[in-house]
C-alpha cells in the first residue's frame, strides 16, 4: 500500500536561487586589453524568468539553447531560441522527476535521469539515456547496475563521455565525489573504456577530454586527457597519464571545452573573493580572462558552455532585479511526488512541523526566530524574533505550544544551546504579522548543547538530544 499525506521540507537555498542561462559573446573581447570593455549590457538572457533554469548546453551558433528548469514542479528539459519566447518542453520519461546536464546533437538528445531503481540501498540512481527526437525513442547508455553522470558529447556526436560510479554503493564521499571518467561510442554504448579518476567531462572535437578533479595539492583543478583519433585504439589510451592544465592557488571546476582546442571556461573560486565566476583559460598562452567578475561581481555564476564555433559563452546565474522575471518567493511550493497519494510542499524556511489538527506549520525564517504560517501557505506570524533558533515540534495536545532550540547551530557539545518552549494563543491570529507570546527556556544553560526537542503524543514529554555528557546524545 503506498503511503499516503503530506510531506513538509526544506531544500537549503533553493526558493531564493532565481537561475537564469545567460550568454556573452567572446568574438571581440578576447584581445589585448578590449576584454576589460565588458558590460553588463553584453550579457543577454537566454531563458525567460521562470522559476529556476539551469545547466544548459548550446545547439547551435544561434543560441538555441537545451536546459533543465524546474517550472513544472520538478526538474525537466526544455529548449529555446532567441526567436522564440517561451521555451518548449522536450518529450521526457514521463515518471522522471530528475534531469540533469541535457546535450542535442544530431537530433539525439543526450542526459542523466534517476527515474529507474538500483538493486540496493545507498546506491544512487542517475544513469545516462538518448531519446532519439525523431520518434521520441529512449535508449539506456547506462549498463544495468552502474551509476553515470554529467555526459558529454563529441564534436561529432560519435562519442560519449561520463562520470561514473561504477557499479558500487555510495562509500560517502561529499565534498569530492569519486567518479572515474568512461568513454564509450554512440552506437556502441556496452563498450566502455575507463580513461582515469575525474568528473565534468567535456570534449574538445573528437579526441581531448577536460575534466576536473582534486589535485594532490588540494585545489580543484581541470585536467586534459587526449584520446587516440579511432575508437579501436582508445584501450591503450587507458594508461595515458592526464595532464593539469590550471595551475595551483584557485578552485577550477566544471570546465567546458572549444573545439578549435584553444579556450576552455571554467567556474573559479579565487582565494580572497566570496563569489565563484566564470573565466576563460587561453591555452596558447597560458593566461586567465574575467569575464562575470566584470558583469556581476556580486553573483555567483555557474557551469560554463561554449557555442559549437565558440563564438558565445553560456553559464546560469542568479538573474537579479534588474531583469524580468519571478520575484515572489511562495511560503509554500508544491513539489511533484513519486507516489500518488502523497503530496509534497517544499516551505520557505528550516525545519517545518504541522500542528497536530494540520491547520498550521511551524519553521524557522532563515534560523532567526520561530514563524507559523496556515497549512495552505496564505498567512504566517512571528512567534519569535531576535533570537537564533532552529528546529520546532508542536506539542500534540495543547494548542498554541512549539518547543525549538535557541542557540549557534553546528556547534560542540559544550555550547549552550536551550531548549525552549513557545505559547501563544491561536485567537491572536488576525490580522498582525507579530504574535504576542512567552518563552520558557527548558534546560539550564550550563548543560551544553541542548537541540531538537520532540514532543510526546501525550504532550507531557519532550525528548532532545543534549552534549551534557561531552556527546551528543538524545536524552
Amino acid at each position: 500500500m503506498d503511503p499516503r499525506g503530506t510531506i513538509l521540507f526544506a531544500t537549503v537555498g533553493r526558493p531564493h536561487y532565481g537561475f537564469d542561462l545567460f550568454s556573452i559573446d567572446l568574438s571581440a573581447n578576447l584581445d589585448g586589453e578590449s576584454n576589460n570593455k565588458w558590460t553588463d549590457k553584453d550579457e543577454r538572457r537566454l531563458s525567460d524568468g521562470v522559476s529556476v533554469n539551469f545547466n544548459g548546453q548550446f545547439s547551435d551558433e544561434d543560441q538555441s539553447v537545451v536546459f533543465v528548469s524546474e517550472r513544472s514542479g520538478s526538474a525537466r528539459i526544455y529548449a529555446k531560441s532567441l526567436q522564440n519566447p517561451k521555451p518548449d518542453q522536450i518529450p521526457n520519461i514521463s515518471d522522471s522527476l530528475f534531469y540533469d546536464r541535457p546535450t542535442l546533437k544530431n537530433n539525439r538528445l543526450y542526459f542523466a535521469s534517476a527515474h529507474e531503481s538500483p538493486d540496493q540501498m545507498f546506491k544512487s540512481w542517475s544513469a545516462v539515456y538518448r531519446t532519439n527526437l525523431d520518434d521520441a525513442e529512449t535508449v539506456r547508455l547506462t549498463p544495468r547496475g552502474a551509476v553515470d553522470y554529467s555526459p558529454a558529447v563529441s564534436q561529432s556526436g560519435n562519442f560519449i563521455a561520463v562520470a561514473s560510479y561504477g557499479f558500487g554503493s555510495w562509500k560517502g564521499e561529499f565534498h569530492e565525489l569519486r567518479t572515474d571518467i568512461v568513454v564509450f561510442s554512440a552506437s556502441d554504448p556496452s563498450n566502455r573504456i575507463e580513461i582515469c579518476a575525474g568528473g565534468w567531462p567535456a570534449w574538445s572535437g573528437d579526441s581531448t577530454i577536460y575534466f576536473h578533479r582534486v589535485a594532490d595539492d588540494g585545489w580543484w583543478s581541470v585536467f586534459r586527457v587526449d584520446l587516440p583519433e579511432s575508437f579501436e585504439d582508445f584501450e591503450k589510451s587507458a594508461a595515458a597519464t592526464p595532464r593539469r592544465i590550471t595551475p595551483p592557488g584557485l578552485h577550477a571546476f566544471t570546465p567546458a571545452a572549444a573545439h578549435d582546442g584553444k579556450l576552455i571556461a571554467v567556474a573559479t573560486r579565487r582565494r580572497g573573493k566570496d563569489f565563484r565566476h566564470v573565466e576563460v583559460f587561453n591555452l596558447e598562452t597560458n593566461s586567465f580572462h574575467e569575464v562575470t567578475e566584470k558583469l556581476n561581481p556580486n553573483l555567483h555564476h555557474y557551469n560554463p558552455f561554449f557555442s559549437p564555433e565558440s563564438r558565445f559563452l553560456g553559464y546560469h546565474r542568479f538573474r537579479g532585479e534588474s531583469c524580468p522575471g519571478d520575484t515572489r518567493i511562495p511560503h509554500l511550493e508544491r513539489v511533484n511526488s513519486p507516489m500518488s497519494g502523497l503530496k509534497m510542499l517544499r516551505i520557505n524556511g528550516d525545519f517545518p512541523a504541522i500542528s497536530s489538527d494540520g491547520n498550521y506549520i511551524a519553521f524557522n525564517p532563515d534560523l532567526e526566530g520561530v514563524n507559523i504560517m496556515k497549512s495552505d501557505g496564505s498567512k504566517r506570524w512571528v512567534v519569535l524574533k531576535g533570537r537564533t533558533a532552529f528546529y520546532t515540534s508542536w506539542n500534540q495536545v495543547e494548542k498554541g505550544a512549539i518547543y525549538t532550540s535557541i542557540g549557534p547551530i553546528f556547534e560542540s557539545p559544550k555550547a549552550t544551546v536551550q531548549i525552549a518552549r513557545i505559547s501563544f494563543d491561536l485567537a491572536h491570529l488576525d490580522g498582525r504579522d507579530d504574535i504576542p507570546s512567552k518563552v520558557k527556556i527548558l534546560t539550564r544553560d550550563d548543560t551544553g548543547n541542548n537541540a531538537f526537542p520532540s514532543c510526546s503524543p501525550d504532550g507531557k514529554h519532550v525528548v532532545f538530544r543534549s552534549g551534557r555528557n561531552g556527546h551528543k546524545i538524545c536524552m
